[in-house]
């Protein structure tokens, strides 16, 4: 009979969650060197090749990010001349993010990224979907839990 230790590092979801994280980030990475781009930035980038033209706060709840770690970012980007941050008129306080020429442009060198860290994942399509929507289901679950534990409302 073998007993399995709830404390052994293979057998923690956490740790196989970070183990594929760094892998996935180190594949990325050669492919976001040559945009001249960090991951984090990339994950920007896909969110206003979406939609351009998002305000920050709107920004941060699609990337899950609180402004704090947004802020950097987009000064980052906005630096390497692919985005533009702007003021709304209407709103003075309400920040806009749009894309530059150079933002919009980069959007078809990064075409074959998705399709090349696919291929190197060594899953097919239909694993891949499902793996995504499995993590989509844990990652509300367990904002749900932090929101419950914590007394948050949102």
């Amino acid at each position: 009979m073998v007993v399995s230790d709830a404390f052994a590092l293979d057998q923690q979801v956490c740790f196989a969650l970070y183990t594929a994280s760094r892998a996935t980030t180190a594949v990325y990475r050669p492919h976001l060197d040559r945009l001249g781009i960090t991951y984090p930035q990339y994950l920007v980038m896909l969110a206003l090749w979406e939609r351009d033209g998002r305000g920050v706060q709107d920004l941060c709840d699609a990337l899950d990010l609180d402004t704090g770690t947004l802020s950097p970012l987009l000064k980052r980007l906005e630096a390497a001349g692919l985005i533009e941050r702007r003021r709304q008129s209407t709103d003075e306080r309400r920040v806009v993010v749009h894309l530059t020429d150079a933002g919009t442009e980069m959007r078809s060198a990064a075409q074959d990224i998705p399709e090349c860290i696919a291929r190197a994942s060594g899953l097919d399509i239909a694993e891949l979907v499902a793996l995504r929507d499995t993590l989509h289901r844990m990652t509300a679950a367990l904002h749900t839990a932090t929101s419950t534990t914590t007394g948050s409302t949102t």
